[in-house]
């Protein structure tokens, strides 16, 4: 009974006591139960002695204990092997494989489960629908909706208790078996333990367990019976195609029930050893010359085998001979009373007891690395041919992509909204991620998104790379996430890195505009403009020299400058464009095209410098990644990466104390050559036109100049009144006073239209007989 832990109630040695500890509970209550009880159990008792094994454990129980007190003597295991009866098996799996301990530490939880996701669905629940009349539809009770009922409920409460699993395939067979001898609590409680400890990865949606196994049983194959091996290597049969069925339905769907309950009551007292040592015997029982003619006959017509076909239709008329006589032509009736499932048995745990706990475990290491690689090259390209658009990005570029998500998933796993089990608008799972985790991404990606520096301590040297924070990676993050769920996938991923790696000049332009524009209104605001130069101040900011820095200033001055020009007086439009709305229109597309054109960095920015930005793999860098030197071939044979660090930190101390510490940042455009770069900035040229900057005086006649470094067309004297004789002598030219070099402006497509006001303008030319500039 559910928390008795009292001695066995007194029971008999007649088949009537066979009811040991199910009914006629003392204190009236309801023992759990299975659906065997009332549709009957596999098999016939009298076949099976069932009034023989209750002797003997009652016989056992009663000196050792029960439930929680049980004992586990060698001859405990010696029945299991001789079988459990059927009514004391469900307490006895729960006992042996430790999901009643599960089961008494939470109390009702099952219950809870069921009612806090009554009338709920997932994908989970619609697959488990699709599988329950699939579940040993064989047995009575599944072929009523009581017993549909009962497996519904178990395969549902754990796809919510664990909802990263959900439901996997065979999982329906197996719970339908347990809930044989169990009840639906007892079964679920079950299900947990063989999921989770005693068969991880088998009912996972990779089944990376069971392709562990599979190479594990080859294994062992290979070396037990290298006969066998050989064969099949040179026929090219593949082993796994008839035992994966095996170890993924313990035995259930190959075996009939009575002997596949036998190997599961095993499974549970002696571990998953059991699967790979009655899977020797299956192969050893049947290539054997030595037991019995038959098996000789079986064994010739194994070694005949040509294809998989003729390998899974042997197997299949051995498993169904297992209740058949192995001795059939002995005189001896005890001898011929041996069937071929004892015989299986008996051979298993003599002949491959060396297959042991550590035998499995040490090949499972052997081969985990190389199953897990195989899975994740099927999982890459699955995933690659599931997207519906990858532009002109080829299969390996995806690959690249592909490559570098799950390294920074790794990494830096997804929080929050970002999900690893998700299902795409098909049903089919993807993987998305937040926003941390596409800072590590990008970091792979983007040169601009991580900071390098190469440190330098006397003992080593080292390339330090660090991820960084700023609002256009927030930005880019959510212009990426075409689906509005808050974490990015791989294909939205795909779709935002073609949309800015094969741009040209122009379309980088855009593209950049576009990322600032937050409104979607094809004009810039203010505010918006001084994002987009702090985004440019930070792409720019490990530069060397002021070149770039340069470049940033005269943008914003000119900007601003041919914004407030372009501001029209109007309602509800202020008279000094400072104090205009920082959300009004300010800067459309064709202007910020303009500006930038103007300056020579940032055009030769958008033009190449952006789009090679991002790219798949790691630059080149002057010194190797990992730590060179002799102490720093020794740190990377016996130190962790934990270590590592420590190391450094303490590396870098003594090389600031004794003068040898250097530290260089890495530039993450780096085009400009040193000379280019130490160079004094460009001084800045006004793209205002005289009568636009006159116009905008004499509408604002107040306002000062919003750009400091440049002097006021008002402070300047109006050449058309002076004689030739009165205007001022130009200037000598000289760099180092950007008011006053002449230079000749760049010429622009606009340039080339007319308009009426052609001829009042052409006094004001630049390059007129003076040769003076307005400013």
């Amino acid at each position: 009974k559910d928390g008795e832990t009292s001695p066995l109630v007194d029971v008999g040695a007649t088949a009537a006591a066979a009811k040991v500890g199910v009914e006629d509970a003392d204190d009236g209550g309801e023992y759990h139960k299975g659906l065997g009880t009332e549709f009957k159990f596999p098999g016939d008792a009298k076949k099976l002695r069932e009034a023989s094994k209750i002797k003997l454990w009652t016989a056992y129980l009663r000196a050792h204990g029960r439930h929680l007190t049980l004992a586990r003597y060698p001859q405990c295991t010696r029945l299991i092997q001789v079988g459990l009866p059927n009514r004391l098996r469900g307490e006895m799996w729960e006992t042996l494989s430790g999901s009643l301990y599960l089961r008494f530490a939470n109390p009702d939880v099952y219950q809870s489960i069921l009612k806090e996701h009554a009338g709920k669905t997932s994908m989970s629940t619609e697959e488990i629908e699709k599988d329950l009349n699939r579940s040993l539809p064989e047995y009575a009770a599944y072929q009523t909706e009581q017993g549909i009922s009962s497996l519904r409920r178990v395969l549902t409460a754990y796809s919510w208790k664990n909802p990263e699993l959900g439901y996997c395939q065979a999982m329906n067979i197996l719970t339908a078996a347990l809930l044989i001898y169990m009840s639906e609590e007892q079964a679920f409680w079950l299900l947990e333990v063989l999921c989770d400890r005693l068969l991880p990865g088998y009912y996972s949606p990779s089944m990376h367990g069971t392709l562990l196994d599979q190479r594990v049983f080859e294994a062992l194959v290979q070396r037990c019976l290298p006969l066998i091996h050989d064969h099949f290597s040179s026929v090219d049969v593949q082993l796994q195609v008839a035992s994966l069925p095996w170890f993924l339905s313990l035995f259930i769907n190959s075996m009939p029930l009575i002997f596949a309950f036998r190997v599961i009551d095993c499974f549970f007292a002696m571990g998953p050893k059991v699967l790979f040592q009655v899977g020797q015997k299956v192969e050893r029982s049947l290539t054997s010359g030595a037991i019995t003619a038959i098996l000789k006959i079986n064994g010739e017509k194994l070694l005949e085998i040509q294809d998989d076909g003729a390998f899974i239709h042997l197997m299949r008329d051995y498993f169904g001979s297992l209740g058949d006589s192995a001795h059939p032509d002995s005189s001896d009736p005890r001898v011929k009373n041996i069937t071929n499932f004892q015989e299986l048995l008996l051979v298993a745990f003599r002949e491959f007891s060396v297959i042991t706990d550590d035998t499995i475990i040490s090949e499972r290491k052997r081969f985990r690395a190389n199953v897990t690689s195989t899975l994740e090259s099927f999982s890459k390209r699955a995933a690659i041919r599931n997207l519906k658009f990858t532009g002109r990005f080829s299969k390996d570029q995806c690959g690249a992509i592909y490559d570098l998500l799950f390294k920074a998933i790794w990494e830096e796993p997804p929080r929050g909204n970002g999900v690893t089990g998700s299902v795409d608008s098909t049903g089919r799972p993807e993987t998305r991620i937040s926003m941390n985790t596409f800072k590590q991404f990008l970091s792979y990606v983007a040169s601009w998104a991580r900071n390098e520096v190469i440190v330098s301590n006397g003992f080593q040297q080292r390339i330090q790379r660090d991820v960084v924070d700023h609002a256009l990676i927030n930005r880019l993050f959510y212009s990426w996430d075409y689906s509005g769920k808050g974490a990015l996938s791989l294909q939205d991923i795909v779709m935002g890195l073609e949309g800015v790696m094969f741009n040209d000049l122009m379309s980088n332009i855009e593209w950049f505009f576009t990322l600032h524009d937050k409104d979607k209104d094809g004009s810039l605001s203010k505010d918006e403009v001084l994002q987009l130069s702090e985004s440019l101040l930070f792409i720019f900011r490990n530069e060397r020299g002021d070149a770039y820095l340069g470049a940033v200033s005269r943008f914003m001055t000119n900007a601003f400058e041919y914004g407030d020009s372009l501001l029209e007086k109007g309602d509800g439009v202020t008279e000094d464009p400072e104090d205009a709305p920082t959300n009004q229109p300010y800067l459309t597309l064709p202007t910020f095209r303009m500006v930038v054109l103007a300056d020579e960095i940032l055009e030769s920015f958008f033009d190449t410098d952006l789009s090679a930005s991002f790219r798949f793999d790691e630059p080149a860098a002057p010194v190797p990644d990992e730590p060179t030197g002799l102490l720093g071939g020794l740190m990377s044979t016996i130190l962790t990466k934990e270590n590592k660090n420590l190391f450094n930190r303490v590396a870098d101390e003594i090389g600031k104390t004794i003068g040898r510490h250097q530290v260089d940042q890495r530039p993450s455009i780096g085009k400009l050559g040193r000379e280019l770069a130490l160079q004094e900035p460009k001084p800045r040229e006004s793209l205002v036109t005289p009568r636009q900057r006159s116009a905008s005086s004499a509408a604002v006649p107040s306002a000062a100049s919003s750009e400091p470094p440049t002097l006021s067309s008002q402070s300047l004297p109006d050449v058309s009144q002076l004689s030739l004789s009165e205007r001022p002598p130009v200037p000598p030219i000289t760099p180092l006073i950007p008011t006053t070099i002449v230079m000749e402006r760049q010429t622009f497509a606009i340039d080339a239209a007319k308009d009426d006001d052609e001829e009042e303008d052409s006094m004001y030319a630049i390059g007129g007989d003076d040769d003076v500039m307005d400013e």
